[in-house]
């Protein structure tokens, strides 16, 4: 005679195998959605749905999902590797824009500019300076290269106005 308990310990060993093989398949799909979600990723909630789609597409977009998740960084963004010159984060970004703001600021008071706002009223942002901000310009000392690409921005400003106006 058969054994009843050999035929319950197989079956329950063959649905513990069948659970372990389903939790194993999920848990796997599931990896490019904790990578995600441990880089901060801007897509992570579209990472996580394409990987449950993926499991009833035979597994077509999990290796896809794979790149997807892991080439965003988030000290870096999207991008390979960091440009020389440009801020690392965005407080460097703010820092440096408020430096300008103050050089622009300084700028502006030594040619004597006394409002940005008031120009751009009058509608002189674009046009001739004022002549004594001309005037003050031209006492300004600048090395020779300074000098040079000054006066080729002066040509290419003077090509575009003339270009604006239609060669008058």
């Amino acid at each position: 005679m058969e054994d009843p308990f050999l035929n319950y310990f197989a079956l329950g060993l063959l649905f513990f195998v069948v659970i372990v093989l389903v939790y194993g398949i999920i848990a796997i799909h599931d990896i490019p959605a904790r990578i995600a979600k441990a880089r901060h990723h801007p897509h992570e909630d579209a990472i996580h749905a394409a990987g449950w789609i993926s499991l009833f597409l035979l597994h077509l977009l999990w290796p896809f999902l794979w790149i997807w998740a892991m080439m965003y960084q988030p000290e870096r963004g999207w991008g390979f590797g960091h440009k020389p010159g440009e801020p690392t984060s965005p407080k460097e970004a703010v820092a440096e824009l408020e430096e300008l703001k103050h050089r622009l600021a300084a700028i502006e008071a030594k040619v004597g500019i006394d409002d940005r706002a008031a120009h751009v009223q009058e509608g002189r942002v674009g046009s001739e300076p004022p002549q004594e901000a001309v005037s003050a310009v031209d006492k300004v000392k600048v090395p020779a290269t300074e000098a040079a690409s000054a006066e080729s921005r002066n040509t290419i400003a003077e090509a575009l106005s003339k270009v604006g106006t239609g060669g008058r």
